[in-house]
């Protein structure tokens, strides 16, 4: 067992002293602190388990033996930067490229989330020679400046206007969005949303360079587009001279279950110019990836400056993500987060059968939201209810979240070693809570 340095509230005292106050935690009125994790499982300095249904960084379940052993056997051979030769970056280049389509075939590695999705608009505005990024509302990208201006779900909390080269499209969300469920064909208007976004660009002079969009929206609220939504907005971005980035860094590496991306889920004859990874990738060690094709790789070396990251794609990082990729294959994660994931949404979608707080249920694989509202006509958003029961399951230790632009979101991405026993138990607690919120 792990032991602590601190006392929770020495701790707790430290933290506030020396770490920047906007730096939050989770459960802010009593955090929990974590000694160890192991699976899906979290364990404070009691030695209480807590089920982690939120951690989808720990993409194949906490502290895993071989993921472990991969880097610290590495660490005791090599680490150095890319610029020296080592079989580990290619090696791993070609495994993580035989999971995308042939075209996406040319890899940047970098070390967050936040660091792809900036790596990726540079690609862009290389590529296309504009410089305005077409953006969801509700999104959220990464933190560095670059991103906070393209993620609404950040710079909405402040009331800040968006900035002057980006602007953002309707969140394609069919239960709380413009065009819902009972639209004949809500893919391509959300689509002719963009379309007309693109016309008014033109009439100002501005151009589009990249249009950014997560392949299931998290922050938003696990928002699912429909099929055939990406293909539309392509197929308008790329005509006026712009390309489709796909952000999978919440979603990919098999979340999804039917798919080990999930922009796959709109079809095989979508594909995007370039893919975002992260969080999964390294089972929380910091590692990420750019993907995208050989045309737009050639036109970023054509400006003349060269791209050198000192830890992306470092032999350390490569090992660990190649251990991924394998455990994923060996204990067919991906067929659990089909199989675990289906049985979880039937559970949600019998609970909401019984509790009208419950309005929508949506997902694939193990990426579910459970959408709280206080009346089903006017989907009235239930937060404060939502916020309630994340606290009474924290109390009944299992871990779970509230997102979306109204929190009002229960969020589902546990490690992909989430179990049907697992999921029966964090819906029964969820069930008894909702069975006892007045509202």
């Amino acid at each position: 067992m792990a032991s602590e340095v601190f006392s929770k509230q020495k701790t707790i005292y430290l933290r506030k002293k020396h770490i920047g106050p906007s730096c939050k935690v989770f459960f802010s009125h009593d955090p929990i602190k974590i000694v160890r994790a192991k699976g899906q499982y979290m364990y404070n300095e009691k030695n209480e388990q807590y089920l982690d249904c939120i951690n989808n960084v720990a993409h194949v379940g906490h502290s895993h033996p071989e993921v472990v052993s991969a880097g610290a056997k590495q660490m005791e051979l090599l680490n150095t930067n890319s610029r020296f030769l080592h079989d580990n970056l290619v090696q791993y280049a070609q495994r993580l490229q035989a999971t995308l389509p042939e075209k996406l075939s040319v890899c940047y590695f970098v070390n967050s989330g936040s660091e792809a999705n900036d790596l990726a608009l540079r690609l862009a505005w290389q590529y296309t020679g504009h410089k305005d990024i077409i953006t969801l509302d509700n999104a959220y990208h990464g933190h560095v400046s670059s991103l906070i201006n393209i993620s609404p779900y950040k710079f909405h909390q402040l009331a800040q206007p968006e900035h002057s080269q980006h602007v953002h499209a309707p969140s394609p969300d069919i239960y709380r969005g413009k065009y819902r469920e009972d639209h004949p064909d809500p893919a391509t208007a959300y689509a002719d949303d963009v379309k007309d976004i693109i016309e008014k660009a033109h009439a100002k002079g501005c151009k589009i360079a990249a249009f950014i969009a997560e392949s299931l929206q998290s922050c938003g609220g696990q928002v699912i587009p429909p099929v055939g939504y990406f293909q539309k907005v392509a197929q308008h971005v790329r005509k006026a001279g712009g390309i489709f980035i796909a952000d999978e860094v919440q979603v990919g590496f098999g979340r999804v279950g039917t798919h080990f991306w999930a922009f796959q889920l709109q079809g095989e004859d979508f594909i995007p110019d370039i893919v975002t990874m992260g969080k999964p990738i390294g089972n929380g060690h910091p590692m990420s990836c750019v993907v995208t094709t050989r045309e737009v790789a050639e036109s970023f070396m054509s400006s003349g400056m060269d791209y050198f990251n000192t830890f992306g794609g470092n032999p350390v990082s490569c090992a660990i993500g190649l251990a991924v990729l394998d455990v994923i294959e060996k204990e067919d994660l991906q067929g659990n987060a089909l199989r675990v994931g289906g049985y979880l949404t039937e559970l949600l979608k019998k609970l909401k059968e019984r509790h009208p707080l419950i309005g929508d249920i949506r997902g694939r694989g193990l990426f579910v939201g459970v959408e709280l509202v206080k009346d089903w006509i006017k989907r009235t958003p239930a937060t404060a209810e939502a916020q309630d029961v994340i606290y009474r399951l924290k109390d009944q230790r299992i871990l779970l979240s509230a997102d979306g632009p109204h929190r009002n979101v229960l969020k589902f991405k546990p490690p992909m070693c989430f179990s049907t026993a697992d999921a029966d138990l964090a819906v029964e607690k969820i069930d008894q809570i909702l069975t006892g919120i007045k509202f």
